[in-house]
C-alpha cells in the first residue's frame, strides 16, 4: 500500500469541511463536480491528489477559494467568508453600489479614529 501525501490529506480534510458544511454528499458533489464518488471519497481520505480542472468546479460549486482548500482557513476569514456568500448573487450595479457603501463606512471609522 502507498503511503499518503501529507497535502494531499490536509487537502482531502478541507474538501470534507466544505462539502458538510455546504450539506452536500459525497454523491451529490461528486455529480455537480463531474467525477465518481469513489473519487470524492478517495479525495477526502488523502488516497488521491486532485487536478486544477478538478480544484476548480470543487471551488465553484461550494463557493470556496483555492486557498482555503489549499491551505486552509483561519478564524479571521470567517467574516470575510461569510460577507462574500452574501455577496456571490449580486449584480455588477449591486456589487459596486455595496462597495461604495462599504468605502464610505470606512472612510467614517477612519475619521472618528483621528478624533
Amino acid at each position: 500500500m502507498l503511503r499518503k501525501k501529507d497535502i494531499n490529506v490536509e487537502i482531502g480534510e478541507q474538501v470534507k469541511t466544505a462539502r458538510e458544511k455546504a450539506r452536500l454528499t459525497q454523491e451529490q458533489l461528486a455529480e455537480r463536480i463531474e467525477v465518481s464518488p469513489h473519487y470524492i471519497s478517495d479525495l477526502e481520505r488523502g488516497v488521491v491528489g486532485i487536478s486544477l480542472a478538478t480544484l476548480r468546479r470543487l471551488c465553484v460549486t461550494l463557493g470556496i477559494s483555492a486557498d482555503r482548500v489549499l491551505f486552509g482557513k483561519t478564524e479571521s476569514e470567517d467574516a470575510f467568508s461569510a460577507l462574500e456568500r452574501k455577496c456571490h448573487g449580486l449584480s455588477e450595479e449591486q456589487y459596486q453600489l455595496l462597495l461604495n457603501m462599504v468605502d464610505q463606512f470606512v472612510a467614517a471609522i477612519e475619521l472618528e479614529r483621528k478624533k
